[in-house]
């Protein structure tokens, strides 16, 4: 199956680069961003530019944020049992640590759980909830963290068992209706945060019991790094509250008073500054890897650590487990390649296998959807040939939409447009396959599924400098709802060879033009796997800040390359 062509789109006006590098008060890049991004009126900007803490809006605009808030102090005052359940992802394990924190400066001494995502899959299953009794007791208040607001079933069940429940949670309430719980603090059950992560609304939590009841001796300012992690980690919209708890979050960051999140930043080599690229691609991944290799409670015991060389030793065994999860995914997205070669002509991908671990079955799918830009579905077939799969869309193509066409073929299956998950039985895939092609074939035109690039701005080489990047940071934190900028450079050559890196990225030294003196340094990560053209080349990038031993830099980081076309 060969890579699609990619469109390469410039959004509005051309940019060039003022004499004074100023227009409007503002750096000219900087300026022609605002633009692109429509960022409308004087007190918008200035709040997005430089978000103040003192702007976070009432916790109390939630919904049922009063219930909750007075519930937890009933379970405080009267020192009844509190136990709290979350996910297995990053979102889930800072949302319980976040409520362990706020709940401890209360005196109270909850007991925590998160479920195994193998055996007892997402959420409040029947499985998790029979192990979190029988190795701990079920409390008298739970507080289900990033999951619970869809479980009718078990919440009945808990009630049941004499266990009132408290939902702190952020994904769409189902077609069922509410559960029988004591409060549903959700921000997609309406309000004007619907963007928040679970991580988020525990920390607006955190907040209303502090303007409720003061504790005098707690910053609710040491949770941010926490919550900024789990919000870039989740990839909900970097906008409103999420864009100020980020911001402020990263700042915190490299003087955390968090020890986990401290020997995390140490064992990953970042250097005194952190951004959103260092915890969506160092951070997150190895709190994420913990959960896919069954053993979740390693990362939230990092999160949790109180002695740094403890801290430490769990930050190690993170990175090992991050290291065990890269193998399995190379290995699994080899073995997904070659399968591929009988379904060359396909407008989706569908593989399974049952040599392929659940766990990691999403980062393989994401991989080759934007590789492939095909709708994806990879799939873990247990022992008893049921299949777990995860599926990663392209724009235009709704994976909720293509599974209800599907469903007569599924055990279950649910999700986002862009990312779902199903279960099938083994002997479906083949018949699985043929519908999904079917529907996106129907639903779809040649040219939307071809994969497309869209470009912020042309820069030259000449214009890359740490002033040039000093404007452009102040867009950050980049995200969904804020995408990083990505910009394009033509007639781009090589001044020197490539350096390969672990077979597959490129380290390149380029200049442009052919008496171009300006050379400069980039990274083409997964390049070495890519069929290049010769130059010269037109080269979509974006920018980040580099620090090495001391020294920053501007990094150059390619996103696609073509052959030059004249402009």
């Amino acid at each position: 199956m060969r890579e699609k062509n990619t469109e390469w789109i410039i959004r509005g006006e051309s940019f060039q680069m003022e004499e004074n590098d100023a227009r409007d008060g503002f750096p000219s890049i900087l300026a022609h961003l605002i633009r692109q991004r429509n960022i409308a009126g004087h007190g918008d900007l200035e709040r997005f530019l430089d978000p103040k803490l003192k702007d976070l809006a009432d916790p109390f605009l939630l919904p049922d944020m009063a219930i909750a808030t007075q519930r937890i102090f009933t379970a405080i005052d009267q020192g009844q049992r509190i136990g709290i359940f979350g996910d297995y992802d990053v979102d889930g394990v800072t949302s319980i640590a976040v409520m362990r924190s706020i709940l401890q400066a209360y005196s109270a001494d909850p007991s925590y759980f998160v479920p195994q995502r193998s055996a007892e899959g997402y959420g409040l299953s029947a499985a998790a909830l029979e192990r979190f009794e029988r190795e701990l007791g079920l409390p008298q208040l739970l507080i289900a963290v990033d999951c619970g607001t869809s479980s009718i079933d078990e919440i009945a069940f808990l009630n049941q068992k004499g266990v009132e429940v408290i939902i702190l949670d952020h994904h769409e309430p189902g077609p069922h209706g509410r559960p029988d719980c004591v409060a549903l603090v959700n921000p997609k059950c309406g309000s004007d945060f619907p963007y928040l992560c679970a991580a988020g609304v525990c920390f607006k939590v955190a907040h209303a019991m502090l303007k409720t009841r003061p504790v005098p001796d707690y910053d609710l300012k040491n949770l941010l790094d926490m919550v900024s992690v789990a919000t870039i980690a989740d990839i909900v919209p970097m906008i409103g509250e999420n864009r100020l708890i980020v911001r402020h979050g990263l700042k915190r960051l490299p003087t955390t008073t968090n020890l986990g999140l401290r020997a995390l930043q140490k064992a990953v080599g970042m250097n005194g500054s952190a951004t959103s690229m260092d915890v969506g691609f160092r951070i997150g991944p190895r709190l994420n890897a913990a959960g896919r290799m069954d053993q979740p409670e390693m990362a939230l015991a990092t999160l949790m650590c109180d002695e740094i060389g403890k801290a430490e030793e769990l930050a190690a065994l993170l990175d090992d487990f991050n290291r065990e999860r890269q193998t399995m995914e190379e290995r699994m997205r080899r073995e997904a390649l070659e399968m591929m070669k009988q379904f060359e002509h396909d407008p989706v991908i569908v593989l399974g296998s049952r040599n392929w671990h659940p766990g990691v079955v999403g980062i393989v799918a994401s991989r080759l959807m934007r590789q492939y830009h095909r709708p994806t579905f990879i799939i873990s077939i247990d022992e008893n040939g049921i299949g777990k799969g995860s599926g990663r869309s392209i724009l235009g193509v709704s994976l909720v939409a293509a599974i209800d066409e599907c469903r007569p073929l599924l055990i279950a299956g649910g999700g986002h447009e862009m990312a779902a998950g199903i279960s099938i039985d083994e002997a479906q895939l083949d018949v699985f396959r043929q519908q999904f092609a079917g529907h996106v074939l129907r639903n779809t035109t040649p040219e939307q599924r071809l994969p497309k690039i869209h470009l912020d701005a042309e820069l030259n080489f000449d214009w890359l400098s740490l002033d040039f990047l000093k404007s452009y940071e102040l867009l950050q934190p980049f995200g969904s709802g804020n995408p990083q900028p990505v910009f394009f450079a033509r007639d781009v050559y090589l001044s020197r060879p490539p350096m390969h890196l672990k077979n597959k990225h490129l380290r390149l030294f380029l200049r442009q033009g052919q008496s171009g003196l300006n050379e400069q340094s980039a990274m083409f990560f997964n390049g070495g796997e890519r069929q290049l053209p010769d130059p010269p080349w037109d080269i979509a990038f974006t920018i980040d800040r580099n620090t090495f031993r001391g020294v920053t830099s501007l990094q150059v980081i390619i996103t696609d390359v073509r052959a030059a076309e004249k402009g």
